[in-house]
């Protein structure tokens, strides 16, 4: 069953936000399902072959329990098939979940537990539910490309998938982003480069409100010669290893470059990469601590 169809699966945690990257989908021309059981996939693929669809998300969690670990070998069989596939798992920390479900009062689907007045004990239960949750995505996780939504707001993940997708499939894209230290490491990082070192803007008084797509601060950056030294590190770093990355087959990769803030070296460092690869390998920009 040789086929023209792009399909996207999403699958990742409970409550990172599966639904909010299906939306995107729908916008941007997808059918969507949602929850689809792992033992229809192949039968729904078919159907929509059948029915000449081009574009279809579907989206798998955990709910599908003991199911889930057939879904690799679709996955691949997919492939062989002559499907276009992108899978793309949604991770949070777990703080992040905690915070989430808290918010809504909902419960989660591993959670067993019935409403209680005990606190502490449904944050210990709902703690172990995650946890569990991880262990039965890990064989999905590895085999997708990773989007750390802990700390981005909805319209900056809907920004995001949007990105994913309009990338070329038959190349490796690079997804350079930058970060604050101070909140934290992006969990879909492949690569990670500390620019803390570096001489910082936000002791300059002129430059302290503006970031690092400003003028006035590029120009401050590019006087210092570690800067244009670390920017060759990286450069030639990622040079070397990108063409045995592409040979693994690997869409995505994800170099997250942070600072103290996200504000001024880090996302200086990551228009000058994203420029500097775009024109071979396709390359995507996020300012994790800009986007809003």
């Amino acid at each position: 069953m040789n086929m023209n169809l792009d399909l996207v699966l999403i699958t990742g945690m409970s409550g990172s936000g599966k639904s909010v990257a299906l939306h995107a989908l729908e916008d941007a021309g997808y059918y969507c399902v949602d929850n689809l059981p792992p033992e229809l996939l192949t039968a729904f693929i078919a159907l929509q072959h059948e029915q000449q669809a081009t574009r279809v998300a579907i989206a798998m969690d955990v709910r599908s329990g003991v199911s889930l670990p057939i879904v690799p070998q679709q996955l691949e069989a997919l492939r062989a098939d002559g499907v276009s596939l992108r899978s793309l798992f949604l991770d949070a920390t777990t703080d992040a979940l905690l915070r989430r479900y808290s918010e809504t009062r909902r419960r989660h689907p591993l959670s067993r537990q019935e409403s209680r007045t005990d606190v502490p004990e449904q944050h210990r239960v709902l703690v172990q539910a995650i946890e569990l949750e991880r262990e039965l995505l890990a064989d999905l996780r590895d085999g997708a490309d990773v989007i750390d939504t802990s700390l981005i707001r909805p319209a900056q993940l809907q920004s995001y998938i949007k990105g994913l997708i309009s990338a070329p499939q038959n190349a490796l894209t690079l997804v350079f982003e930058s970060f604050a230290f101070k909140r934290g490491v992006p969990l879909d990082a492949d690569y990670v480069f500390d620019v803390r070192m570096l001489p910082n803007p936000h002791y300059v008084p002129t430059l302290r409100a503006l970031t690092g797509r400003d003028e006035p601060v590029i120009e401050w950056l590019r006087e210092h010669d570690d800067v244009a030294r670390m920017f060759d590190d990286i450069e030639q770093f990622l040079t070397h290893w990108l063409d045995a990355l592409a040979r693994d087959h690997r869409s995505y990769v994800t170099v997250a470059i942070g600072c103290t803030g996200g504000q001024h070296r880090s996302v200086f460092l990551v228009e000058q990469l994203a420029r500097a690869f775009g024109a071979r390998w396709g390359a995507l920009k996020r300012h994790r601590e800009l986007d809003a």
